[in-house]
């Protein structure tokens, strides 16, 4: 039994591009030894998952047969009914592509080891995973309590080790842990030649997506919202875990983060050192905010609204990795606290370059009177023993929105004989007071100019 396929036109979807649409006619729904054979046989190259059978109470058995065989392309097809799995093992040379409307959801009662990951590969080669219209669904709340251990690394999509890795189109909902994760083996130190693109990660417990090590990494066009459950909560966050890991080549484009409980943008690269290849993020027209996108003020300022910082970079230590670290036409509108904070940032080490940014009304998770006195940029040295000295950070002609008479740009954790030294380029105020910053005590190497732009 062969499932043909046709195509009906366009559909538009939510980041305004357009994908084509595949229904099945005549999908199969039963097992199907002959097409099993053929595949076993090499004699094809694409299956169905629907071919091992479909078992709407747990179809973990079918959907792993399916992997598991010769096929180089598997369809995952809408069968009426979610496809319930206990954990899936990806191989590599595979394409694993779910029709739109199916729902791939975690049976639930199980995932009790703390790494039990809805999909997971590990030192594969060669995965494309591609689901538009198509949903990976876990249990969250069930991971919060009891009798589930505490565990924060119950992925949606586990990528440890791999190379040459596309994921595109799927949205990743409600997992244990991080909604994408992408990270490394005692094998292969990094994950390279990665592409998400056209995702979406909902309500996950620790992050939307994290970043542990890789090198030509492409993230695009997706969103990552409403992480909540367990630090840091952010959209994103590049964390390495040894010196040996790297981030190389990696670029966040046009991609959204909203109502994250962390920040939205994080990178904190404390694990990196001299001997770590130097350090090339760049993120390019972002968006980051508190709250829904079409949220009041007020709705903003409510007290059940919570989010950390917009942008946040930590933690690039005296004998940290070299290299930038950059965002690129960004956008923070209404973050829960400081626009961008830049924390334990050694002048030793890699820069840290704000190009072209909007900075716009932050600290609306804090009470009125507590964000009015707080700055849109925050500059501190929280712990001397990963930085000295902090500073190297600039920025190009970027712009701050507030209408708070308050610093644009302030330093926390400076004293008389560890100022802040080398900060450049340009900020603008939009607002209807004039400009200051609060600098400290003995700052050096200080070029920055922050100007008024005139209100109209």
């Amino acid at each position: 039994m062969t499932m043909q396929l046709r195509y009906i036109g366009l559909i538009s979807f939510a980041f305004g591009y357009l994908v084509l649409v595949r229904v099945a006619e005549g999908a199969p729904i039963g097992p199907n030894p002959a097409a099993i054979a053929e595949v076993t046989a090499g004699s094809r190259t694409d299956a169905n998952a629907s071919w091992w059978g479909f078992n709407p109470a747990d179809a973990t058995d079918t959907l792993q047969a399916a992997i598991d065989s010769k096929a180089k392309s598997v369809v995952v097809p809408y069968m009426g009914s979610s496809w319930i799995v206990r954990p899936i093992k990806l191989r590599g040379d595979l394409e694993l592509v779910f029709d739109p409307g199916v729902v791939v959801l975690a049976k639930r009662g199980e995932y009790k080891a703390g790494g039990d990951s809805l999909f997971s590969a590990a030192d594969c080669e060669n995965i494309a995973i591609r689901g538009y219209g198509a949903t990976l669904r876990m249990w969250k709340k069930d991971y919060q309590s009891p009798p589930y251990e505490k565990a924060e690394w119950r992925m949606g999509i586990d990528i440890v080790g791999c190379r040459n890795v596309l994921i595109e189109g799927v949205r990743v909902e409600s997992t244990g842990g991080d909604g994408i994760y992408i990270g490394t083996t005692s094998k292969n130190r990094w994950s390279e030649k990665i592409t998400i693109r056209n995702c979406v990660a909902l309500d996950n417990h620790r992050q939307g997506i994290s970043v542990i090590s890789a090198q030509d990494l492409l993230i695009e066009n997706c969103e990552f919202s409403g992480t909540s459950g367990t630090a840091p909560q952010a959209g994103i966050d590049f964390e390495p875990n040894r010196a040996d890991e790297r981030l190389v080549n990696c670029i966040v484009r046009n991609c959204v983060f909203r109502g994250n409980a962390g920040a939205a943008m994080q990178v904190y690269l404390k694990p990196l050192d001299a001997t770590s290849q130097p350090l090339s993020i760049r993120f390019e027209n972002c968006l980051a905010g508190a709250g829904a996108p079409d949220a009041t003020p007020d709705e903003l300022r409510a007290a059940s609204v919570k989010g950390g910082a917009g942008i946040a970079v930590g933690a690039i230590k005296d004998d940290g990795p070299q290299g930038v670290v950059e965002f690129v036409n960004c956008t923070v509108e209404s973050a829960g606290r400081e626009a961008v904070t830049v924390y334990d940032k050694s002048s030793k080490s890699a820069t840290v370059r704000f190009d072209r940014c909007q900075l716009d009304a932050p600290w609306v998770a804090v009470t009125p009177e507590d964000a009015a006195t707080r700055a849109s940029i925050v500059v501190s040295r929280n712990r001397p023993s990963t930085a000295d000295i902090v500073g190297g950070v600039e920025f190009v002609d970027c712009v701050v929105h507030d209408d708070q008479d308050r610093p644009v740009l302030k330093m926390y954790g400076m004293d008389d004989a560890h100022g802040v030294t080398a900060l450049a380029g340009s900020i603008w105020l939009h607002a209807p007071h004039a400009p200051r910053v609060e600098l400290g005590p003995n700052p050096s190497a200080i070029t920055l100019q922050v100007q008024a732009l005139a209100v109209r």
